[in-house]
């Protein structure tokens, strides 16, 4: 028998004398190497000095600082380059396809951060972001913008949150996060006029290719600080003193394995360590899960936002939305029944902190993106602002939300606790989009737009920040990489589901509405007016031209924003059912694991950073008994 640390249960490893030749290791071992990763953490942990600490700290708020003045310029970048090829209202299908490959590319990246390290993550994330960039600056169509954006958008965020989770105790843990969001409050407003400039001076090819020369300098230093770390730990041996005899014995294993193979001939001796290795790999990352997970995600949500008027009801779309649920179902099938480390463990939908985390994300980013996809189109098209007032606009809501974050993080830090900073967070989000139906009008106020967008932003900060600290507290360290992934995951497919509305919404309606407010214009002048930004803004205000425009997306807004609020009341409802989990000086909630792996038992419950918990959750990482 042999005891697993992470799960708690007795597994029985096979002997030597069993078919350990056609199958190495058993599950156990391979979920313990599927979270080597979690183990060179904690070894790096262990050999950090104060330098070495604040050199971490120092370089993932370096890397930040860049990420949020890319993001905060680059989205403006696209409607330019949409425009410049005549396909403006490709925007939406363009924003479905990154949000899948944001979404999907999650959990490979976690994996790829379990099944080796940190370090080596951000170096496989990194080589995709420059080449995605360098793909955008010299794209000649917009499918190679496309493409561009499938390479890149596996995304960097994710990592800097799980390196933050490996590192930080659950105290501290929300005000870290936010602290790591808050270069958004200078991006907003140096990144409007960076874009500006760019759009004007350098066009907009120059504003992603920028990123792909400054991104590997600025990450260098922390690629090399977690490098380091894990390498040191290493030479000590600090890493097989954590994994212990699971690890042994997985070794004991695999060499068995090989010597009777070689005992069969060494001609096929490569090949077979080869494709053993590969097909291990294949395993611990469940590629096939990610792939019909993927595919199905995509046939779902590309023939919504991709259709035209109409269209929905063509025989191509209807089958492909048949095929997109039918390959759920096969992915439900696989890794619940075959997959021996799937995606979506058994343990993960039992852990009703994950699984109501996962969903109150997916709602609220549904809601918010079927808000926010045309909105920088409908504030240039609407409001007489200049480029750089219209960039300012957009950034409103960052600034609110990382200001919230940084609230909520605090709130939790002296709180202990999550669950009221989660709930109040919510209603705010519903509050200001419930306003939208009248601030998103042709005849709304300045005031009225940028009311809307702080209070969204406010009520966004303080539950993104609480409801992945609540998600988190529920598992083991081994399990954070991919449980933050998983919940990200579906709050990406969230976005990908409200850009998927919002571009169907656009193009099954904005037409029809051209036609109604324009009825003069010719179909080839109302198709420039609908591809292209610029051959409307061009036009003064109260030209009738622009004015019928306008009232044309005040019909197609006021849709979006009514689908908006109902998204918006579900997160509210799951945020009830979330359980309030004490947030104590420790890894996690279900576990008395520090940092560094090692584990300190308390005796008095009511005293201890675990809280009350049931022992038959601590076994499945599940929900504390309140």
């Amino acid at each position: 028998m042999l005891h697993n640390e992470r799960t708690g249960v007795d597994e029985e490893v096979p002997s030597h004398s069993s078919e350990a030749g056609d199958d190495t290791i058993s599950v156990v071992l391979l979920e313990e190497e599927a979270h080597v990763g979690a183990r060179k953490v904690e070894a790096a942990l262990q050999v950090y000095g104060r330098y070495s600490r604040w050199g971490l700290f120092t370089s993932l708020a370096l890397a930040s600082f860049v990420y949020s003045l890319d993001a905060s310029t680059t989205s403006a970048y696209l409607t330019f380059a949409t425009s410049s090829f005549g396909e403006h209202s490709l925007i939406g299908a363009i924003t479905v396809v990154q949000s899948l490959i944001v979404a999907v590319g999650k959990p490979v990246i976690a994996k790829i951060a379990d099944v080796s390290s940190r370090g080596t993550a951000y170096v496989t994330v990194l080589c995709f972001y420059v080449l995605g960039y360098s793909v955008i600056a010299s794209a000649p169509s917009v499918g190679a913008i496309l493409g561009g954006i499938i390479l890149y958008a596996i995304g960097l965020q994710l990592l800097t949150q799980i390196v933050i989770a490996d590192i930080t105790t659950l105290t501290w843990r929300g005000l870290v996060v936010s602290l790591a969001s808050a270069p958004f409050i200078i991006n907003a407003f140096v990144g409007p006029n960076i874009s500006s400039a760019v759009i004007e001076h350098l066009g907009w090819r120059w504003g992603y290719g920028m990123f792909a020369i400054v991104m590997p300098l600025v990450l260098a230093p922390l690629i090399t600080t977690l490098l380091w770390g894990e390498r040191k730990a290493k030479k000590l041996a600090l890493v097989d003193s954590l994994l212990g005899s699971v690890r042994s014995r997985a070794r004991s294993l695999s060499r068995y394995s090989q010597s009777s193979r070689s005992s069969k001939g060494g001609c096929g001796l490569n090949y077979d360590i080869l494709k053993q290795r590969s097909q291990r790999m294949a395993e611990q990352l469940d590629l096939v899960g990610l792939i019909l997970l993927g595919a199905a995600i995509s046939l779902i949500l590309l023939p919504l936002t991709m259709s035209i008027k109409g269209s929905l009801r063509s025989g191509p779309i209807i089958a492909m939305l048949i095929i997109g649920v039918a390959l759920l179902g096969v992915f439900a099938y696989w890794d619940i029944r075959v997959a021996k480390v799937p995606v979506m463990a058994p343990r993960f939908v039992r852990n009703r902190s994950v699984i109501l985390a996962a969903f109150i994300g997916f709602f609220d980013f549904m809601s918010f993106y079927l808000t926010y996809t045309y909105l920088y189109s409908f504030v240039l098209v609407v409001k007489p602002w200049s480029l750089v007032n219209a960039t300012y606009f957009m950034q409103v809501q960052s600034v609110a939300l990382t200001f919230s974050g940084i609230i909520a993080g605090i709130c939790l830090r002296y709180l202990h606790r999550y669950k009221y900073v989660l709930v109040i967070g919510l209603i705010v989000r519903f509050v200001g989009v419930t306003m939208m139906i009248h601030s998103r009008g042709a005849n709304s106020s300045s005031a009225e737009l940028v009311a809307t967008q702080i209070l969204q932003g406010l009520g966004g900060g303080l539950a993104a920040v609480s409801s992945q600290v609540g998600a988190q507290a529920s598992v083991t360290h081994a399990d954070v990489a991919i449980v933050t992934a998983l919940v990200l995951l579906l709050t990406e497919i969230g976005a990908a589901t409200g850009n998927a509305c919002a571009g169907a919404i656009w193009s099954n309606t904005m037409p029809g509405n051209l036609e109604k407010y324009l009825p003069w214009l010719t179909n080839k002048q109302r198709a420039e007016l609908y591809g292209s930004i610029t051959s409307v803004t061009s036009l003064p205000r109260g030209n009738p031209v622009r004015e019928g425009v306008i009232q044309a997306y005040d019909d197609t807004m006021k849709i979006m924003v009514i689908a908006a609020i109902l998204a918006s009341a579900l997160p509210l409802l799951l945020a009830l059912g979330m359980p309030n989990w004490y947030l104590g000086d420790k890894q996690n909630a279900v576990d008395a694991t520090d940092l560094d792996g090692r584990k300190s038992v308390e005796t008095d419950a009511r005293n201890s950073e675990v809280g009350d918990i049931d022992e038959r959750d601590m076994v499945r990482t599940g929900d504390p008994a309140v």
